[in-house]
C-alpha cells in the first residue's frame, strides 16, 4: 500500500541543494553569506534562494515562491519561476547558482504577522493586510490560477496569510522524520490553527479531467476502517505502515479501542476481534468520533472525512475542487443552482475512513462524512444523541434534503437554503451537548455553500497531519492486546481503566493450551 503520511515534495532539487549545503551552507562557494548585497532587504522566515530576475523573488524549498517583503507571488518547479496564474516568469533556474538566504524572520502565531529575528530583516509588513504598507491585497484563492500554498494562514478570514516559517522539511507531516505531530484536542476549531497547510495546486486552471461528486452522510456507525479486515495486519510494521486503524468513540464520545481480544477466548483457542459497530449492538457499541466533522481552515479550504469507493482504500487522502456544477440532472442536463455556482473553486481535502460499499466506482463518488447529511440505511444517531429518525431530516441527504423538499427546488435563494439548513442544524443537534455535531451540520450551510451533490474534479494527495491525527486510533497501535471484548462500551470514563486479562499467550504451552480458564474467567467478570 503506498505510503501515504510524507509531505509532497513540490520542488525536490531545491530541497536537495538546499540540504546539500549542511551548516555551513552560507559560507559555501554558491551561497556567500548573509552579509551579501542579494540577501540585503529580504525577509525570509527560513533559509531560502533569492533569486533577480526582473524583480528580486524568495523561493522556499517547498516551491513557494514570495517577493523581498515575504508577500507570496508564485511557485517554483522544474528549473521554472511561475506567477500565481501560473504563467512562467522565467525559466532555466538553477538553483545551485543562487544566493541562500537564511531566515530572519518568524510569523507571530497570535497575529499572523511578520515578525524579524535578527537586525538583517527589512521593513516587515503582513501580506494578509490589506491595509499593509506593501500595498499588496490577499489574494483570491478561488482565482484561476492560485495556488493555494503553506502560505495560507489558517486562521485568516481571507484565506490568505503569511509565508509558514518551517521549511518543507520540517513541516510536521510525517511522525517518523519529524516533531511530535500535534495531538488532537478535541476542539477542531482549535486543534487546527497548530498545523501547516502544505501547498494544493489550482486543479480547474491546472485542467485536471478526474471528475466525481459528492454525496453525504453521518450514521455514527463504527467506520470500516476501523476494523481490522480493512486494514494490512500481517505484521506490526505493515499495520504501521497502513496508518493503523480509525479511532472509535463510545457513545459519550470517548475514544474506545478499534479491537479486543476475542469474544470466545478460551482455553484452546485465541484471537482478536474488533469492538462492536453501534449500529449492530446500539448505545453499548462502537461510534463514530464526532470530531472528525468537516472544519474550515480558510474560507476556500476544508478538511473532511468520506466513505470511498473500495477501490480507493482507507487512509487514502484526495485534493477536491468543485467545478460549479452538480451530479443532479434535470432537462436534459446537470441541475445547476446559485449554491454550486457559490461553491465553485473552493477546496477539500478529505481522508477515506469509510468504505462506501453502494457508492459509485466508476463516477468516483465520494460520500462526505458530514453531520446531519443522513443516515441512509443504518441509524446510530439517533440511539446516540437521543432524537427520533424523522428529526434528523431526510433519511438519505438529511437537513439539507429536508430544506429542498420543504422549499421546493426552483426560485430559492441559495440564502433561503441556507437559513433553513442552519435553523435545522440547530434543532437537531444541541450545540451544548454536541458541539462538533453542530458546528459540522452548519459547515454545510457556510463553507459547503448548502450545495446538493455538488462536482469536482480530483487528486490524490499525502494527508494532511490534521487528518491522519484525527483519523489514526491512539489506543490500538499494537497487534497484541490484552484488553477483553465487551459489548458495553458506553460506561468507559476515559480513563485508561480497561478490563484487561494476563490469562492468554499468543504462544500455546505443551498442553496446547492459550489460556488459565479460571483466571479468564474471572477477568471476564468484570465490567465497566
Amino acid at each position: 500500500m503506498k505510503r501515504r503520511f510524507v509531505k509532497m515534495m513540490v520542488a525536490a532539487s531545491a530541497v536537495a541543494a538546499l540540504c546539500a549545503c549542511g551548516d555551513d551552507s552560507a559560507s559555501s562557494p554558491n551561497n556567500p553569506p548573509s552579509a551579501n548585497t542579494e540577501c540585503a532587504g529580504i525577509v525570509a522566515t527560513a533559509d531560502a534562494f533569492v533569486l533577480n530576475a526582473n524583480g528580486v523573488y524568495v523561493i522556499y524549498p517547498d516551491g513557494n515562491v514570495t517577493d523581498a517583503a515575504g508577500n507570496p507571488v508564485g511557485y517554483f518547479a522544474d528549473g521554472v519561476l511561475m506567477d500565481l496564474s501560473g504563467a512562467p516568469i522565467t525559466g532555466g533556474v538553477d538553483l545551485n547558482a543562487l544566493t541562500v538566504c537564511p531566515a530572519n524572520a518568524t510569523v507571530d502565531p497570535g497575529t499572523g504577522a511578520i515578525v524579524p529575528v535578527s537586525s538583517s530583516s527589512a521593513d516587515v509588513v503582513n501580506p494578509a493586510d490589506p491595509n499593509s504598507s506593501s500595498g499588496v491585497n490577499p489574494v483570491d484563492p478561488t482565482s484561476s490560477g492560485t495556488v493555494l500554498s503553506s502560505a495560507i494562514d489558517p486562521t485568516s478570514s481571507s484565506g490568505v496569510g503569511p509565508v509558514n516559517p518551517t521549511s518543507s522539511s520540517d513541516v510536521a507531516l510525517e511522525s517518523s522524520s519529524s516533531a511530535e505531530p500535534v495531538k488532537p484536542t478535541g476542539n477542531p476549531e482549535e486543534d487546527i490553527k497548530k498545523y501547516p497547510v502544505a501547498s494544493y495546486k489550482n486543479l480547474l486552471a491546472a485542467g485536471t479531467t478526474q471528475k466525481g461528486w459528492n454525496s453525504r452522510y453521518w450514521d455514527s456507525c463504527k467506520p470500516h476502517c476501523s476494523w481490522m479486515d480493512n486494514v494490512d495486519t500481517s505484521s506490526q510494521a505493515a499495520y504501521a505502515a497502513a496508518g493503523y486503524t480509525v479511532r472509535n468513540c463510545n457513545i459519550n464520545d470517548v475514544e474506545i479501542p478499534t479491537f479486543t481480544l476475542s469474544k470466545g477466548l478460551e482455553r484452546y483457542w485465541w484471537g482478536m476481534e474488533g469492538v462492536p459497530s453501534s449500529c449492530e449492538v446500539g448505545a453499548g457499541g462502537s461510534f463514530t468520533c464526532t470530531d472528525m466533522a468537516p472544519i474550515k481552515v480558510n474560507d476556500t479550504l476544508s478538511y473532511g472525512f468520506v466513505a470511498g469507493p473500495s477501490n480507493q482504500g482507507c487512509g487514502k487522502c484526495y485534493h477536491l475542487q468543485y467545478d460549479g456544477s452538480t451530479s443532479n440532472m434535470g432537462n436534459g442536463g446537470p441541475d445547476v443552482k446559485d449554491t454550486h455556482k457559490a461553491l465553485k473553486g473552493k477546496h477539500m481535502i478529505v481522508m477515506a475512513s469509510n468504505i462506501g460499499h453502494d457508492v459509485d466506482a466508476s463516477s468516483t463518488q465520494f460520500d462526505l462524512l458530514v453531520p446531519g447529511g443522513g443516515v441512509g440505511i443504518f441509524n446510530a444517531l439517533s440511539t446516540q444523541i437521543g432524537k427520533a429518525p424523522e428529526d434528523l431530516g431526510s433519511n438519505n441527504g438529511g437537513v439539507l434534503s429536508y430544506c429542498m423538499q420543504k422549499l421546493g427546488y426552483w426560485q430559492v435563494t441559495k440564502e433561503q437554503y441556507q437559513e433553513c439548513v442552519i435553523e435545522k442544524c440547530e434543532a437537531v443537534f444541541d450545540s451544548t451537548v454536541w458541539p462538533h455535531l453542530n458546528r459540522g451540520c452548519k459547515w454545510l450551510a457556510t463553507f459547503f455553500e448548502a450545495a446538493d451533490n455538488p462536482s469536482f474534479v480530483w487528486e490524490e494527495v499525502e494527508c494532511p497531519q490534521y487528518l491522519v491525527d484525527k483519523y489514526r486510533t491512539t489506543l490500538s497501535l499494537e497487534l497484541e492486546t490484552n484488553i477483553l471484548y465487551s459489548e458495553k462500551w458506553d460506561k468507559y470514563k476515559g480513563d485508561g481503566q480497561f478490563i484487561t486479562t494476563d490469562a492468554c499467550s499468543r504462544t500455546p504451552n505443551a498442553q496446547g493450551e492459550y489460556c488459565d480458564p479460571d483466571q479468564l474467567a474471572a477477568d471476564k467478570a468484570k465490567s465497566y
